[in-house]
Formats: structure tokens, C-alpha cells, sequence
């Protein structure tokens, strides 16, 4: 190639002839060769007809063969051109070749000395990765090993017997130590029995035996230790909340031991505290009920009925006690603020007694059952706490329970007192209530029969008084007084009061009782008001009485309940009855001439004109006396209606309305 390049250098110099050396091209010889076919040429030339070059040519009519010619000789002009520029720049192709081949040999030596690199890497990269299998595989046994390990430290630390404990245990006194010692016991004596692999040990058959003993020696212990705290309940004046709180519930976690690991053991600390708890509470509540019962006062006997005469006196007939002494038998007074102190503490009897006070049986119902609801409800929570059993509570306070049934069932059949049943049965209502808000079932099924027992004897009372009154003997209860009569009052007060104790109730079966007393009530009166002469008389006592059971019956329920608004319309229309004969009894003569000319048909042709001769001595004589016929019907109203002064007036202003039309 450098002998190439020397030449060409040379033939520059000596002006070489490109020409003679390529020779000349014939391209009229080459066109007219049999190797050159023109088939397609046509088809060709028709497509490059769009062409502009093409087009342009053929336009111009060049021949074609000129135009090839021409285009070769210009390509050959063009090559010349190129071979001069590439003589040119020979010194530079020979340097770069030149470069070239040193850049070969560099590269060689590389190329070998890299091929030494990746052998030895491979063998890096080899033994790397046995290190590294090797590293994997230590690391699963390190951690098979930590895995045994741990396992095997728990087995061994879940069976082995520490003599510390074991001194805990036989020797060392009840307390937080010890329990803590009982549970680590317990673990062991649980693991033992449930873990599959300790089960299969033998290191097990080394540890059990000493494990049995430990067990029987803590069952036995904590047993002599936790009877020795519940016979403590039986002492005189203990406050067995205070100890169930602060002692025992702290030693709970015994229970839980015995339960575990000394079921017959539990069996009898369960009976134990049953029986000490049953019989403690019972005499608590016994004692208590016998304090209560010297504080209740009488209220009512069988005799104490509304329809009931008491004005007889006799050697077995009570006499007739002022009604101000025996209100309380039909009024509720002061008795509903029983209702408004439903949660204040239970009566403390020697103080009550000390003060010499005596009070209805509702109020010791309520101090009783008061007591009884916080007792229950404290005892409730320590045996669930304690025990972890409700069923316990239950068998503890069948004492209890059936030292107040006893006491109920010698005082319900003597309770004659209708008022105080009814107060009963809404303070167990009430207090169904707080045990709910406290959310203790544990008296629910007890305030339920309690509940039951008090409606029947309700229901009984209350027919005694409705019986006293449909068979009330008139000629017995008649005074000859229109003012209101006794037993009407006690009927008013009797209703009113169980009416406002259905306040917020809406009892429909007391209301149905109540309807059944008001018919009675109304027949009463009426055999009551016949056995006046007068008719004047017999409507001034239906007055007075109706009068005065509306006003009783608006303090319990001053809107009006349907009975009272039975009441008013009979008051308003025996008002009517007795401003017509108060009218007649003074001006008879114009009413009834009035009355006469009224009821004749004014249609009529036949009717008799009204003359002067028979209305003059008529008004006449209205006009003499009208004035003090008024004075004398005021002051018959004022002694018809004493006791109502202003409901006279209203009576008396509705008779003067009537006079002037």
C-alpha cells in the first residue's frame, strides 16, 4: 500500500494522465452490447413522466444516449476529482495507519492482561459464593441453636422446682409473696398437664412428684388460711363490706388456685362462705325487720272503709275518731314525699326509737328494701369479683330473701291500708328503676314476686271499700245536715290520692277501679240526698258534696281528670236545679205564669192575649219585694254553702244574672 501511495505521489509529479490510465470509456460500445436489454424501458419512461428532470428533458428533444454520456462523463470527473483529494491527504492516511497499528498492539496487551483479570475473578467469584453457602448454613444452625435454646430454657424453667419457692410454699406466711409464688406453681402444674412434650419427658418424671407435693401442701395451706377469714364475717358488729373489700378480695387470686388445682377444696370454700354469709345476713335482716316493726304505725284495720259507719261507740266498737287523726286512712299528705326520698339511707331503728317516732309501714317497706338493695348489690359484685360465679349470690341470700318473705307474710294479710299498698307497690317500682340504672339483675326476679304479692292485696282492699259502699246502710250514715257528708269526703280524699299516685304512671287497670268507686259513690249519694223532705234540701247536699270533691280532687290532678269532670257536670246542673227553686220558693207566682205563657205554641190563633188585670197584681208585687226576697235568698245561699265561700259567690252572682232577665 506505501508502495501504492509512492507511486501515485510520483505520477502527480510527472502530470499523470487519469485518462490513459483508465482508458476510455465507449459507452455508444456499452449501450450497443447484447447484454443490455431495453424490455420495460417504455413502461419506465411512461412513469417517469411526472418527473420534472425527466419531463425536461424530453421536452427539449435531447437524445437520450447524448444525456447518458454526459452524465458519465461527469461521474468519471467527479471520481478524478476524489482521487486527487484522497493523494492529497496520503501522509496522513499512512500516519493514521501508522496509529493504528500501535493502537492494535495496546490493545492486545490489554486484551491479555484482561483475560488474566477474568480467570482470577472467576475464581474470586467462586470461592465467594462457597463462602457464602457456608455463611447461610452457619447462620440456619445459629439459629436452629437459639430456637433449641430458647425452647429448651423454657422447658427447663417451666418444670424446674427452685428451692426458693419450695421454701415459699411449705414454710412462708399468706401474702402478696406467696401469691405471686402460687401463680408460678400453678404455670408449672398447668404446663405439666398440657404441654405435649413435658408430658414425654423424663426429666418430668424427676420433677412431678415434687410438683404434687407442693400442690397439696398450697391447697391445704391457703384452705386453713382463706376459713380463717370468712369465719372473721361471723363476728359481732363486723362491717362486712369493709372486710369483703379490703381482705379478702385481695387474696381472690386463692380462689382462682383452688378452682385450678383443688376443685374439692374450692367445693368446700364455697360452702363455707355460703353458709357463714346466709346465716350472717339472715340474722342481720332479721334483726333489723324486728327493730322496724316496733316503729310502725297503724294506719288502718278491716273496719277502716270509706262506706263504713263510725259514729257508733260500743264495747267492741271503736268510737268515731276526729277525721283530722284518721285522714291519713284516705289521704295521701305528706305520705308521697315517701316517693320524692327514695334513695336516702335506710332508717337507723335505735335512733328512730330513741326519738320516739312512729311512721306508716310504707316507709319501713322502703328503708327495708333500701337496705336490701344496697346489701344485695354489694354482695352481688364480691362474688362475681371473688368467686366468679352469680349463681353463688343467689344461694347466699336464700336466707335473706326468705327472712323477708316471712316477714311479709304476716304482714300483708293484716294490711288494710289501701293508700299505703299503692305506695308500696310504686316505691318496688321505683326501686326496680335504680337496680336497673346500676345494672344488678340480681333482684329482679325477687322485686317481681314482691310486685305480684302487693297487687292481689291492693285489689283486695280496694274491693272493701268499693263493696263498703254499694252495701252502705243510708239509714245508718243520714245526718240531717246538707253539708258534705263524711263518707263523701273520705271517698274524694281516697281517690284523689290514688290519682296523683297514677301520676306518670297511667295505670288503666287502677283507673278502671276507680271508675267502678265513682258509680258507687254516685248511687250512694243519691240514696243519701232522698232522705231529705225537701227537694231543695236533698240538691243543696248534691251540691255541697259534689262541691267539695272537685275541689279535693284538683289537688291531685288540677287539669281535670275524667272523674272530675263527671263531677262538675253534675254539679253544674243540680246549680241549675236549685237556682230554679230558690226562684220558685219566692216568686212563684211569675214563674209559674212565665212557665204557663211559655209553653203555649205562639202560632196558634186560639191563643189568649195577655190582659193587664192578670199581669198587674203580678208585677206588682214583684216590685214590692223583690229586694228583700234577694236579701233572703243571699243569706239562704250563705247558710247553704258556708263552708264554700267563694263558689257561693260564683252561685249567688249566676242567681242574680237569672233574676235580672
Amino acid at each position: 500500500m506505501g508502495h501504492s501511495f509512492a507511486e501515485a505521489g510520483d505520477a502527480q509529479k510527472n502530470n499523470f494522465d487519469l485518462g490513459e490510465f483508465v482508458g476510455d470509456l465507449n459507452v455508444e460500445e456499452d449501450a450497443s452490447s447484447d447484454d443490455i436489454s431495453l424490455e420495460g424501458l417504455q413502461q419506465e419512461l411512461e412513469e417517469c413522466k411526472e418527473d420534472d428532470v425527466v419531463a425536461n428533458i424530453l421536452s427539449k428533444g435531447t437524445a437520450l444516449r447524448d444525456y447518458t454520456k454526459g452524465v458519465e462523463n461527469n461521474l468519471r470527473q467527479v471520481e478524478l476529482d476524489s482521487i486527487q483529494d484522497y493523494i492529497k491527504e496520503s501522509d496522513n492516511l499512512v500516519s493514521l495507519h501508522d496509529q493504528i497499528r500501535e493502537c492494535d498492539g495496546i490493545l492486545s496487551q490489554m486484551e491479555t492482561l484482561l483475560s488474566g483479570f477474568q480467570a482470577e475473578i472467576g475464581s474470586i467469584s467462586s470461592d465467594i459464593k462457597i463462602l457464602q453457602e457456608k455463611s447461610m448454613d452457619m447462620g440456619l444452625k445459629l439459629k436452629n441453636r437459639k430456637v433449641a435454646e430458647s425452647k429448651l430454657a423454657k422447658f427447663v424453667e417451666d418444670i424446674i422446682v427452685p428451692p426458693r419457692m419450695v421454701d415459699i410454699i411449705v414454710d412462708a406466711e399468706v401474702n402478696d409473696e406467696y401469691l405471686r409464688t402460687l401463680e408460678i406453681l400453678s404455670k408449672k402444674l398447668k404446663h405439666t398437664e398440657v404441654d405435649h412434650m413435658a408430658k414425654t419427658a423424663k426429666a418430668l418424671k424427676d420433677v412431678q412428684p415434687e410438683l404434687e407435693k407442693l400442690r397439696q401442701k398450697a391447697v391445704a395451706k391457703v384452705f386453713d388460711f382463706i376459713v380463717q377469714k370468712l369465719y372473721a364475717l361471723r363476728k359481732p358488729k363486723t362491717n362486712i363490706q369493709i372486710l369483703q373489700q379490703s381482705v379478702l378480695l385481695k387474696y381472690k387470686y386463692i380462689i382462682s388456685f383452688l378452682k385450678e388445682h383443688g376443685k374439692e377444696i374450692y367445693l368446700e370454700v364455697r360452702g363455707a362462705y355460703i353458709d357463714t354469709m346466709n346465716k350472717v345476713l339472715s340474722a342481720h335482716f332479721r334483726a333489723y325487720i324486728q327493730a322496724l316493726e316496733k316503729l310502725q304505725l297503724d294506719i288502718a284495720t278491716s273496719s277502716d272503709l270509706i262506706g263504713v259507719d263510725t259514729r257508733s261507740t260500743g264495747l267492741f266498737s271503736r268510737g268515731r275518731e276526729p277525721l283530722k287523726n284518721r285522714s291519713a286512712v284516705f289521704a295521701l299528705g305528706e305520705r308521697i314525699n315517701i316517693l320524692k326520698e327514695i334513695d336516702q339511707p335506710a332508717l337507723i331503728p335505735h335512733i328512730a326509737e330513741a326519738s320516739s317516732q312512729k311512721y306508716p309501714y310504707e316507709v319501713l317497706f322502703r328503708s327495708l328494701h333500701k337496705l336490701l338493695m344496697d346489701t344485695a348489690t354489694s354482695e352481688y359484685l364480691f362474688c362475681d369479683d371473688f368467686f366468679g360465679e352469680e349463681t353463688i349470690f343467689f344461694e347466699t341470700f336464700a336466707g335473706p330473701f326468705a327472712v323477708i318473705d316471712e316477714h311479709f307474710g304476716t304482714i300483708l294479710p293484716n294490711c288494710y291500708d289501701a293508700i299505703g299498698l299503692m305506695l308500696m307497690i310504686r316505691i318496688t317500682h321505683q326501686h326496680q328503676l335504680i337496680m336497673s340504672r346500676r345494672r344488678i339483675p340480681c333482684l329482679d326476679s325477687y322485686l317481681d314476686k314482691v310486685n305480684i304479692s302487693l297487687w292481689p292485696r291492693f285489689k283486695m282492699v280496694f274491693d272493701l271499700h268499693l263493696n263498703s259502699l254499694r252495701n252502705a246502710n243510708v239509714k245508718t250514715l243520714w245526718e240531717d245536715d246538707i253539708h258534705p257528708h263524711y263518707v263523701i269526703r273520705r271517698y274524694a280524699e281516697f281517690t284523689s290520692s290514688l290519682i296523683h299516685l297514677n301520676v306518670g304512671y297511667g295505670d288503666g287497670q287502677l283507673e278502671l277501679n276507680l271508675e267502678r268507686l265513682r258509680m258507687a259513690v254516685d248511687d250512694l249519694l243519691i240514696k243519701l240526698a232522698k232522705t231529705f223532705s225537701k227537694p231543695k234540701q236533698q240538691i243543696v247536699f248534691l251540691i255541697n258534696n259534689y262541691d267539695m270533691t272537685i275541689a279535693v280532687l284538683k289537688e291531685a290532678s288540677p287539669e281535670g281528670g275524667k272523674i272530675q269532670l263527671h263531677f262538675e257536670e253534675l254539679l253544674k246542673s243540680n246549680t241549675s236545679l236549685f237556682v230554679e227553686e230558690l226562684l220558685l220558693e219566692h216568686f212563684s207566682d211569675l214563674i209559674k205564669f212565665v212557665k204557663t205563657r211559655a209553653s203555649e205554641d205562639p202560632s196558634s190563633t186560639s191563643e189568649r192575649p195577655i190582659t193587664v188585670t192578670e199581669v198587674e197584681p203580678i208585677v206588682k208585687d214583684f216590685g214590692s219585694r223583690w229586694k228583700a226576697a234577694i236579701e233572703l235568698m243571699h243569706k239562704d245561699v250563705i247558710t247553704s254553702f258556708s263552708n264554700f265561700l267563694c263558689a257561693t259567690l260564683k252561685r249567688w252572682h249566676l242567681i242574680i244574672k237569672h233574676l235580672m232577665i
